[in-house]
């Protein structure tokens, strides 16, 4: 990267910040959207009414996060997983999910610096954002680390049901719900399984805060729902009459994440599965 592509790019992160500030201030007072219309009029999934969901074929490309893989198996972006546009997928994980439009803007920005692609101008396949170490990253909460499973659209369906298990809070109508310091057990349990079962086991405080992150959409944008996850994270696919859990006018912004990110990820303890971890490493011995 060169020097104008540094301060260029330094601008930018500055300018989202900023914007984000103001969409969050605008978050406080404006009032929510109803619920049943979370999704704007005139986009997939408006009333509750999403696209026809069909599996990915052979042929198609997936990735390691159900979210997008779901918005390809419904058609709201290209139903193979190709030739998406990075503007195209900023638009809508807005519509879709209803995170703020900083954050839409941010992360597909990320990922066109990751591929060294042009964000205004280029496409890519789902399967490219499985960039080992780029975003995806070891210790997932859905699939086993790369060095085990190259192919990360495969799902790891125990680890989703021990993720799922491991709800201890509810609804007003007594539904399992997953809290923050569920997700940071689980996460803690996984990073420190991961260590021992894994021999190329890496991490980074960039990798621990996207994985974080990842926990943190679950506990947001589905409300920690069991039964809206388990639809999600097996089929990747929105259940019927689903919206968005965040109602704010301007989406869930990078300040409001934080707010869920930061007491996830400073909630792991890793060192409380250390037992765990060492009878699992002497299962692989």
């Amino acid at each position: 990267m060169g020097i104008i592509d540094t301060v260029s790019d330094a601008f930018y992160q500055a300018g989202v910040v900023t914007w984000d500030v103001f969409l969050t201030l605008g978050n406080v007072v404006q009032f929510s959207r109803p619920v049943g219309k979370v999704t704007p009029e005139g986009h997939p999934g408006y009333g509750g009414y999403w696209p026809e969901y069909r599996p990915p074929r052979e042929g198609d490309s997936r990735c390691a996060c159900p979210a997008l893989n779901a918005m390809a198996n419904h058609g709201i972006i290209s139903r193979s997983g190709r030739g998406i546009r990075f503007t195209e997928l900023t638009s809508q994980i807005r519509t879709t999910y209803n995170f703020g439009a900083s954050f839409c803007s941010l992360v597909p920005h990320i990922a066109a610096s990751m591929l060294k692609r042009s964000y205004s101008k280029d496409t890519f396949d789902l399967e490219e954002l499985d960039l080992h170490n780029g975003i995806e990253h070891d210790g997932s909460l859905t699939r086993l680390d790369t060095a085990l499973q190259p192919n990360q659209s495969v799902k790891h369906e125990a680890f989703i049901e021990e993720l799922l298990s491991f709800a201890t809070g509810k609804d007003a109508d007594g539904n399992p719900l997953l809290t923050k310091s569920d997700m940071s057990r689980i996460m803690g349990k996984r990073r420190a399984e991961a260590k021992v079962t894994n021999k190329a086991y890496t991490t980074s405080l960039y990798h621990r805060v996207f994985g974080s992150a990842n926990s943190s959409t679950m506990l947001t944008i589905f409300g920690g729902r069991v039964e809206d996850l388990r639809s999600v994270l097996f089929k990747e696919r929105l259940p019927e009459g689903w919206e968005s859990r965040v109602r704010k006018p301007n989406g869930l912004t990078i300040c409001a994440f934080n707010m869920t990110l930061l007491p996830v990820e400073f909630g792991i303890r890793e060192a409380d599965w250390a037992k765990d971890a060492e009878r699992l490493a002497q299962a692989h011995n």
